[in-house]
């Protein structure tokens, strides 16, 4: 039996392997995204400077709005359509794309075709 803090120290080690490899500058920042059970949240990050240069999540009155989850794949869509809305505002057009450990599945993929046909390159 895994005990729980055997989990969360895997889950830690995971994170980390996945930060060491990517990076975003300023030509190609990284577009970071944490998911909670009920919402997903997505940042572009400059880690040259440290800083974010635009956030979106499912807490937004914009996204509230629409009457979407953000715990599902078509409330992650619609953030990830509103992040690279944000960005391309900004004149970023191209990102590196942070899943933040997690698989390439469901909400995390669905936000990032949601960037995609919104307009970013990754």
């Amino acid at each position: 039996m895994i005990k729980r803090t055997d989990r969360r120290k895997k889950i830690r080690e995971k994170h980390k392997s996945v930060r060491k490899k990517i990076y975003g500058t300023a030509e190609r920042p990284r577009l970071s995204v944490f998911r909670s059970l009920n919402h997903i949240y997505a940042q572009v990050i400059n880690d040259d400077l440290g800083i974010t240069l635009v956030a979106a999540s499912s807490l937004e009155p914009e996204f509230k709005a629409s009457g979407l989850s953000g715990g599902n794949i078509e409330g992650a869509k619609k953030v990830g359509e509103m992040i690279a809305k944000k960005a391309l505002a900004k004149g970023i057009t191209k990102v590196v794309y942070d899943r933040g450990g997690n698989l390439y599945h469901g909400r995390v993929a669905a936000l990032a075709e949601g960037a995609r046909e919104a307009g970013l390159e990754f």
